[in-house]
């Protein structure tokens, strides 16, 4: 079964009439799918729920530091550890006592609220593994550090929320970009903290311009809907997907 999900936990940046053109888009390419399709934005107590599942078993902590404060803190570091996406938070507010805690609270500073990572780690108390196309890959989650996986102005992080919905969902199989790669040990560290089961992943390689940079919006590369606009065929689509890793410029586009 091939389900689709809305995943617009942004709700400053998502908007229902980029939501309509995917289904568009979908239905144009011959897709169907399980409906309804899941909206994220409407499950964001079962996300809290689960937030406070990790708390109680000790695996997070508020994080107090606003952005410009970690990139300073990064910065003014002679050591700063780095993953796949840069620099990683450094930890500053993993150490706080419970009373520095409770009196930035009561006092209303903004917060999020991070995994502790090595804590995690601890309480699963056994290696991390995953089958990406039928082979077993270890896991090392502290590849992306104490990750962020709720905010005030947002409940839930990607991070948490894909591995709850793959669960309640009861995903199989997760097929996904090779930019996401490195998020998995992140999820399988979550899936093992809450119970879950970890579901078979390919990662797949990326549709790249003839500058082989990846296609993505906030470059805004060419949408779908201008394709089909300028007379392109399904087959010419399927095509490019089907040699995945080409770039446009080698089609007679």
């Amino acid at each position: 079964a091939f389900i689709l999900r809305i995943e617009d936990i942004d709700t400053t940046r998502c908007r229902r009439e980029f939501e309509e053109a995917i289904y568009r888009d979908l239905a144009w390419l011959g897709l169907t799918w399980e409906a309804p399709a899941r909206r994220q934005s409407e499950h964001f107590d079962v996300y809290q729920k689960t937030l406070t599942q990790l708390e109680e078993k000790g695996v997070l902590y508020p994080c107090f530091c606003s952005r410009a404060e970690i990139r300073r803190e990064i910065k003014n570091s002679t050591g700063a550890p780095h993953g796949p996406e840069g620099p990683l938070y450094p930890g500053t507010c993993r150490n706080l006592s419970q009373e520095e805690k409770a009196h930035n609270i009561k006092n209303d500073l903004p917060f999020a609220l991070r995994l502790d990572t090595e804590k995690a780690l601890r309480v699963v108390g056994k290696n991390l593994f995953f089958n990406e196309t039928g082979t077993k890959i270890k896991a090392d989650p502290k590849n992306l550090g104490d990750v962020v996986l709720g905010r005030k102005e947002t409940p839930s992080s990607y991070h948490l929320s894909v591995v709850v919905d793959d669960h309640l969902q009861n995903i199989t199989h997760i097929i996904r970009g090779q930019d996401l790669f490195h998020t998995t040990p992140i999820h399988c560290l979550l899936q093992k903290l809450l119970g879950f089961q970890t579901p078979e992943y390919h990662h797949h390689a990326l549709l790249v311009g003839e500058d082989g940079k990846r296609f993505a919006k906030r470059d805004n590369s060419i949408p779908l809907e201008s394709l089909k606009k300028d007379g392109r065929t399904i087959s010419e689509i399927e095509g490019l997907i089907a040699g995945c890793g080409g770039s446009f410029g080698e089609l007679p586009f």
